[in-house]
């Protein structure tokens, strides 16, 4: 593969990589028994979240705390993890969906609220589910180039508004079975935080090495999935197939110059039982070896991988290999390999 599709890090590590559940715990079940009506209406089958996404439940925040709150947490608990002081970091980005407002950045509250110097950069980057990892990819170069030395990318997502207006939607006596596809995806989702930190390599020995790795686009498929504050409509079978062509797309060409054909670790972003099997069998991945959080959070969106990439932390040793895989409404894929 050639152009800026592919990219390799020479000096850049994860130090350290942490995650922050929301603690109102929303199951399936109580999403059921609010769309009873409509279900029993419409003639769908009970548990169908269950059945169809493999969700059984998802998590949303405490009343009195923010998303950005919980994103602020996630960077404060990376950065002690890290043992970077505050005062040393260069960058920060914040790869959050959620907003509460066009402007100011979200960026500029979780800066405020780590004790950031004002020497440190801090804005958003947006890139649907994909972000985080494109937050990675570009504090890398940074770092790579000199620019900056160290850098916080975090994550703060929070579903439950999105999901009650579309709750309250689908609730209407007019909702169709059509209006209840179209936006079954905003009911898979989960609220949740993740935070990194990362740095150069050679004064971190021990660190964990980001490699570099493959993106691509596939913008043709940008109307797919559309979301906003009130709610998200979604081609699911859509996002799927254009979805896992794009993924398989990627996979293929960057076999020239990588070999993750035997990985430790697949870590990808968490959507649906349906998607991750297709993704596993597209590509014939070794199922034990794909880690699987979203039928406990659901799909928290950017924030999902590095919610799983923390908990799977625990159980990589010294030199195992990690690929970083995800796919963002749009759509965009990226592949990142990281040596633990």
């Amino acid at each position: 593969m050639i152009g800026n599709a592919t990219f390799r890090h020479s000096n850049t590590s994860l130090l350290s990589v942490s995650s922050v559940e929301a603690p109102v715990i929303v199951t399936s079940e109580d999403f059921d028994a609010r769309l009873q009506e409509t279900l029993t209406r419409l003639r769908f089958p009970g548990r169908l979240l269950e059945r169809v996404a493999g969700i059984t439940e998802r998590r949303w925040w405490a009343p009195g705390t923010g998303f950005d709150d919980a994103a602020i947490e996630a960077g404060a608990k990376a950065l002690a993890e890290s043992g970077i002081a505050a005062s040393d970091v260069g960058l920060l980005i914040n790869t959050s969906v959620t907003r509460r407002n066009l402007e100011p950045s979200v960026a500029v509250k979780v800066h405020h609220g780590l004790g950031l110097p004002s020497s440190a950069m801090n804005f958003d980057l947006a890139n649907a589910c994909l972000g985080f990892v494109n937050g990675m990819t570009l504090a890398a170069n940074m770092i790579d180039s000199g620019q900056i030395r160290y850098a916080v990318i975090v994550n703060g997502e929070d579903s439950q508004a999105t999901q009650e207006a579309t709750i309250d939607r689908l609730n209407r006596p007019g909702s169709t079975r059509e209006d209840f596809n179209r936006e079954f995806a905003t009911l898979t989702l989960g609220s949740g935080a993740a935070a990194a930190v990362i740095g150069p390599a050679n004064e971190h020995p021990g660190s964990h090495r980001v490699l570099g790795g493959v993106s691509r686009a596939g913008t043709q498929h940008h109307e797919l999935c559309v979301g906003g504050i009130d709610g998200m409509h979604t081609d699911t079978k859509g996002l799927l197939d254009g979805g896992l062509e794009l993924v398989v797309d990627a996979w293929n060409e960057a076999q020239g110059e990588w070999d993750w054909s035997d990985m430790d670790r697949y870590v990808t972003h968490q959507v649906s039982n349906a998607y991750t099997q297709a993704i596993i069998e597209a590509i014939d991945l070794d199922p034990t070896r794909v880690p699987i959080t979203f039928p406990n959070w659901g799909n928290v969106g950017p924030a999902s991988l590095p919610m799983t990439l923390a908990a799977e932390a625990q159980t990589l040793s010294t030199g195992d290999r990690v690929l970083c895989m995800g796919v963002g409404s749009g759509l965009n894929t990226s592949m990142m390999e990281i040596v633990w």
